[in-house]
Parts: C-alpha cells; structure tokens; sequence
C-alpha cells in the first residue's frame, strides 16, 4: 500500500468523503514534503507531526501554537 493510498484510508475512516480524503492527503503529502526541506525533519518526523495536527483538530483539540484569535503584531522597525 502506497504512502498515499495509507492517507485515504486514514482520512476516510476519520469521515471524510472520497473526494475530501483524496484532496487532504494530496495536501499532507505536499506539506509533508515541504517540512522536510524547510526544516531538515526527516520524512517520518515531518509526516508524524502532521498526522498529529490532523487527528487532534478531528478531535477537536488545539495543538500549541494553533489557538486562534489575533496574530501577534509584527515587531517595530
């Protein structure tokens, strides 16, 4: 089973429709990607971190750093 075969799975059977799912795990793969050469993570730390997000927003949960509300103000010049 494919990376992205694995993420369908996992967003179907968190209720996502075929075509959500197919768009989300298009998406996670892309981030996932873009984690890694960003941040130098590794392809599994990059993925885990994401998976983590996705679930705990399924759930209804607020990961640090994802609050809300106003952006801070960008510092003065």
């Amino acid at each position: 089973m494919t990376e992205r075969e694995q993420l369908l799975a996992l967003c179907a059977r968190l209720g996502a429709t075929p075509a959500q799912a197919a768009t989300l795990a298009d998406q996670l793969i892309k981030r996932c990607d873009q984690l890694v050469a960003e941040r130098g993570l590794t392809r599994v730390q990059a993925m885990e971190h994401l998976l983590t997000l996705l679930v705990r927003g399924r759930s209804g949960e607020t990961a640090p750093g994802f609050e809300g509300g106003r952006p801070p103000e960008p510092p003065s010049a």
